[in-house]
């Protein structure tokens, strides 16, 4: 092998390895840009305080509870666009059943509460699963359907309004702390922790990946995709769902629109965290950077005095480039082959 072989594939190692941590990079970018900002213009720090860590801790978990279970199903090829909904509906059966229990209702109303929201979510999940797997919808049209659908069930079955409840249990599980750490923020570490281990270390996470890279091999392994396909949308609705409780727990309400504010926020989380448009690739790890990403962006933009409309404006281009970034991989890569 020629010296200059060598050093052309030592340097597509290297940009290799900047484009898939390029999120790594970025995240310890912006987090630079607003303490550099704090320092000069406030005299104060962004990062160093634990106000600021702790509330974008909350607003990242909110962003990964949406994210988690629809990165598997990115890297597994698909889209859904329904996990807005799929929460929008468990807060409201949550804040419903809480609310027909009373304000001095127990522990046990709670857990059956949730056990209810999720199970409400669950159902989107099948119906995903079916649309997609069996009646051979694209997931982009199909999700799309009952997004629609389960945003018009929960506003349905809310009267339009929200669905405002007093649970003091329910309070505790919203806004309390555990070892110093918000609940929300360990619900979202713990799923995350079980969604790398299922995507990363078993069989099921391999079938995943491999059915966003080559669906006609898996078939070929006996793999029952249509199955696979409707435990992941199942999975997706689930995840989606613990974001709508810990948002009624958190908020003492219920509402059918819960979600819809960080569908955009969970999608691009997910690209950010380095999943592909055509699946296939995609991690957990990633998608939990993308998620801190956007946190730090939004709580940032609010604390340089900026609108919260700018946010949106923000995270479109985050995309933008995440996008491009996937693009770029294989064509720099190649030219430097």
């Amino acid at each position: 092998m020629t010296m200059e072989r060598i050093a052309k594939q030592n340097g597509t190692s290297f940009v290799k390895s900047l484009l898939n941590a390029w999120s790594w990079l970025f995240l310890v970018l912006i987090l630079g840009f607003f303490e550099i900002y704090a320092q000069t213009q406030t005299g104060s720090t962004f990062v160093f305080r634990v106000y600021n860590l702790q509330s974008i801790a909350v607003a990242a978990s909110q962003i990964l509870l949406l994210a988690l279970g629809l990165t598997l199903v990115i890297v597994a090829g698909h889209i859904d666009l329904s996990i807005a909904f799929s929460s929008g509906l468990a807060s409201v059966v949550i804040a419903l059943v809480i609310r027909a229990a009373g304000p001095d209702a127990g522990w046990e109303i709670v857990a059956l509460a949730a056990l209810a929201g999720l199970g409400a979510a669950a159902v989107v999940g099948l119906v995903n699963g079916w649309l997609v797997a069996w009646l051979a919808v694209p997931s982009f049209i199909g999700t799309l359907g009952t997004y629609g659908v389960a945003r018009g069930a929960a506003l349905i079955m809310a009267g339009g309004a929200t669905v405002s409840i007093r649970n003091e249990h329910a309070r505790e599980i919203g806004n309390g702390n555990l070892l110093g750490f918000p609940i929300s923020l360990i619900t979202a570490i713990v799923l995350a922790l079980i969604c790398h281990y299922v995507l990363q270390h078993t069989r099921f996470g391999a079938h995943t990946y491999a059915l966003g890279a080559n669906p006609a091999s898996v078939e070929r392994a006996g793999v029952d995709v249509k199955r696979h396909l409707l435990i992941l949308f199942v999975i997706s609705a689930l995840t989606a769902a613990m974001g709508g409780l810990i948002y009624t727990f958190r908020f003492s309400a219920g509402a059918a629109n819960s979600g819809e504010p960080i569908l955009l926020y969970a999608v691009a989380a997910v690209f950010i965290g380095g999943a592909s448009l055509t699946g296939g690739q995609g991690t957990i790890t990633g998608t939990v950077i993308g998620a801190f990403i956007i946190a730090v962006i939004q709580f940032g933009l609010v604390f340089c005095g900026l609108p919260p409309y700018w946010q949106f404006v923000a995270v479109g281009l985050v995309i933008i480039v995440a996008v491009l970034v996937d693009q770029s991989k294989d064509r720099i890569v190649g030219a430097r082959a």
